[in-house]
């Protein structure tokens, strides 16, 4: 693929300064996305700027407000096309990351793209999210949520029960979300970022008792 020095391709490479592995790394996964007819309509999006900046550029933006080198797991709620566990495993391959995700052909798409990038320590997982939270007890660190379910599902995580109730959730919202009124005790940060034209943000939550003690 050549890559035109003002294309998507070019921003998106400079402004997360990827290295060429990376780089090749993230090419295979878009060409995939494009060439894989058996997992046809994994995602609405097709062209290419409009990919590179919704799906690759837009999960990547949380490294501008959390710092990734500080965590050692992550899971991707709603993985779908994998946005945004394995863009961030591409990032930080240190990252241990559980891909959750129900859908049949979706967790099909996922073995196989974890496969053909040669990703170690990426387990798909193929449970619903309350199924989840009552049958696995993994060490996470950080829950992302990104276009899956509502964020009055996510917070379950944090009912004294949930073996995940000290974990952090990050929520991709659309710039007008507006949180409901019985999970904001769990909100600790609202940043707002831009894709392109866009302005949305990123939600931190974690459990109200740490909210309240930092």
């Amino acid at each position: 693929m050549v890559i035109n020095e003002l294309s998507a391709w070019h921003i998106f490479v400079k402004r997360y300064q990827l290295t060429c592995e990376q780089e090749d790394l993230f090419k295979r996964y878009f060409q995939a996305m494009q060439s894989w007819e058996e997992f046809g309509n994994i995602t609405a999006i097709s062209d290419e700027k409009s990919f590179v900046e919704l799906h690759f550029d837009d999960s990547l933006v949380l490294t501008k407000f959390i710092d990734m080198t500080t965590i050692t797991s992550i899971a991707d709620i709603g993985s779908g096309g994998g946005f945004p566990g394995i863009p961030l495993k591409i990032m930080f391959p240190h990252l241990s990351v559980y891909l959750i995700e129900v859908k049949r052909k979706k967790i099909a798409f996922l073995e196989r793209l974890v496969s053909e990038l040669g990703l170690e320590n990426v387990t798909v997982v193929p449970l619903d999210w309350r199924t989840f939270l009552r049958k696995t007890n993994f060490s996470i660190d950080l829950f992302c949520a990104r276009a899956s379910l509502p964020v009055t599902e996510f917070v379950r995580m944090f009912k004294p029960s949930s073996p995940y109730k000290h974990a952090r959730l990050v929520y991709w919202a659309a710039q007008d979300w507006q949180a409901p009124r019985h999970v904001t005790c769990y909100m600790k940060h609202d940043w707002r970022y831009c894709i392109g034209e866009r302005v949305r943000r990123l939600v931190l939550f974690q459990h109200s008792e740490q909210v309240s003690g930092d």
